[in-house]
């Protein structure tokens, strides 16, 4: 970076800064952190990453007003759980969040239509407080984990059509 044109140089001055000397080797990853070539770690605190995740935000902030909520139930839970299951499809997929990842998520758990009582009980339980995300980041990724992966990656038609039929189509079985 050259310097400002208010600080004074002399051209007799010695150079104060030197390009350290070229490496005649190439490159290599062996650093303990490198995942070059090996499968991403998985783990029960490591989520799911992806690029952009943030915005994931502000696409569930437009769901807000179509959100069909049980009483005891709140906005912001359901929608920092959809948020979840959202960046998983997102990561599944190795892109940025989309809206439909974020509907995915609502529709996986029946917030934006007429749910039935035993999909109200469950969600209920698994979304209450989710929005602290600091004290509640495990039950948000059980939220996202409990989400079918194969129906994760149907586009959002035929994710809906499968809910229609039945809408334990998108949730994992606990009792396997």
């Amino acid at each position: 970076m050259a310097a400002p044109s208010r600080v004074p140089t002399s051209p007799t001055a010695p150079k104060h800064y030197a390009s350290p000397p070229r490496r005649s080797d190439s490159w290599r990853a062996e650093r303990p952190g490198e995942t070059i070539g090996a499968p991403h770690p998985t783990g029960g605190a490591l989520g799911n990453q992806g690029p952009d995740q943030g915005y994931a935000i502000k696409l569930a902030k437009a769901f807000a007003g179509d959100l069909i909520l049980a009483p005891g139930e709140h906005a912001a839970d359901a929608l920092d759980g959809a948020v979840a299951v959202g960046l998983r499809r997102a990561s599944m997929f190795g892109r940025a969040p989309v809206r439909d990842d974020i509907e995915l998520g609502l529709l996986a758990y029946g917030f934006l239509g007429e749910a039935p009582a035993a999909l109200i009980k469950l969600r209920k339980a698994l979304f209450s407080e989710v929005h602290h995300t600091t004290i509640h980041y495990f039950s948000a990724r059980e939220i996202a984990d409990r989400v079918d992966g194969e129906w994760l990656r149907q586009p959002i038609a035929s994710a809906r059509v499968a809910l229609q039929a039945d809408w334990k189509a998108a949730l994992v079985d606990d009792e396997s």
